[in-house]
């Protein structure tokens, strides 16, 4: 009966671990791959030592020379998320995010820009939606994101993606290259190559650059290349390491150019650590709830269950009844009682007192 008790107990607290198995991989394991409603802000940062540069100062332009600081910073806006509807209501999440550029020497602003725009919470890619904007310092302008520009997807494959540049505002393809090891993570590579496209610019900012730094052209254009690879860890979809080698020229319609930027940014040390700190913590949290929980519970209620079962419908052994059985005696006088015995149903005293009464006779 305790065997069968037990067996039972076991039996519900296999099937127990089975549902939970069945719902941490079919109910809580598709929510943890997106970005989250809470996301803590995070800074990126690069360095571009010796970097040619434009710097304008009072409205005086002129190229120098200095190592570069950009510091990138994502901030989540939850007020704008909760607004969001349609097709973009639960799946994507608004980001606020600014970038300044110092020169480390003498940490004189160089560029500065912020944005806001909507994400896929599962891809990474930019949404379409209405409210989205761009200043770069001047106005602020309305912009039309698309592809991947802060993250790649959750599962990222080993594949071309598109990757959103600003500085022409349209995406052109990032092409895996290869893996690599990154801080111990393994980390998937793309390179995105731009080659002498139009960078536009306002019509009296250009005219300004033109007019000081082109003598004798009476307008120009920004002709900008970038060369830009990312490294990627494919679980999560975060950026481990980034650079680029970015070149802008500023080009005269009499021909003449003069080179306004020169420059090979690169994630410093510092932030890929933290990058690969973060994004290592968050795979290893994603691979527990997608993979190795749901398969440990799924063993153990398979082990309960048949445990359970096979106690639980176990016969009990035969009870013996009246206790042990006598053996047989044995002998030449088996089956006869001894001299002097007291015959059955009868007491000692009385078979004594049988005995006298025939000897007297």
């Amino acid at each position: 009966m305790r065997s069968r008790v037990i067996g039972a107990a076991l039996f519900g607290v296999g099937v127990l671990a089975l549902v939970f198995a069945g719902g941490l991989a079919f109910v809580v394991a598709p929510q943890v791959d997106r970005l989250p409603y809470d996301l803590d802000g995070t800074q990126s940062v690069a360095e571009a030592p010796n970097a040619r540069f434009l710097q304008i100062t009072n409205g005086k332009a002129e190229v120098n020379q200095a190592t570069l600081r950009s510091t990138v910073t994502v901030t989540p806006d939850t007020t704008e998320t909760a607004k969001l509807d349609g097709p973009l209501d639960g799946d994507a999440v608004v980001w606020l995010v600014g970038q300044e550029v110092v020169r480390t020497d003498t940490k004189a602003l160089i560029s500065a820009y912020s944005t806001s725009l909507a994400l896929d919470r599962k891809t990474g890619a930019a949404q379409r939606w209405d409210k989205q904007w761009i200043d770069t310092g001047n106005d602020r302008q309305s912009v039309n994101y698309s592809g991947q520009i802060y993250k790649f997807p959750f599962g990222t494959e080993q594949k071309t993606y598109e990757i959103f540049d600003r500085d022409i505002n349209t995406t052109q393809p990032a092409r895996f290259i290869k893996t690599e090891q990154i801080n111990g993570l393994e980390t998937y590579q793309f390179t995105q190559e731009i080659r002498n496209a139009t960078q536009e610019l306002p019509a009296d900012r250009l005219q300004l650059l033109v007019g000081q730094l082109v003598p004798g052209a009476t307008t120009g254009k920004i002709s900008y290349s970038n060369t830009r690879t990312v490294w990627v860890e494919p679980t999560t979809g975060q950026f481990i390491k980034v650079q680029e080698t970015q070149s802008k020229k500023l080009v005269g319609d009499n021909g003449q150019e003069t080179v306004i930027l020169d420059a090979v940014f690169t994630y410093t040390d510092e932030t890929i650590a933290k990058s690969a700190d973060t994004a290592g913590s968050n795979r290893q949290l994603l691979q527990t709830v997608k993979l190795w929980g749901p398969l440990a519970l799924l063993v153990i209620g398979l082990v309960l269950v048949i445990v359970g079962l096979l106690m639980a419908l176990r016969r009990p052994r035969a009870a013996t009844v009246g206790g042990s059985v006598p053996e047989p005696r044995s002998g030449r006088h088996a089956g006869t009682a001894s001299a002097g015995a007291a015959e059955p149903g009868r007491d000692a005293p009385t078979a004594e007192f049988d005995r006298q009464q025939k000897s007297d006779r």
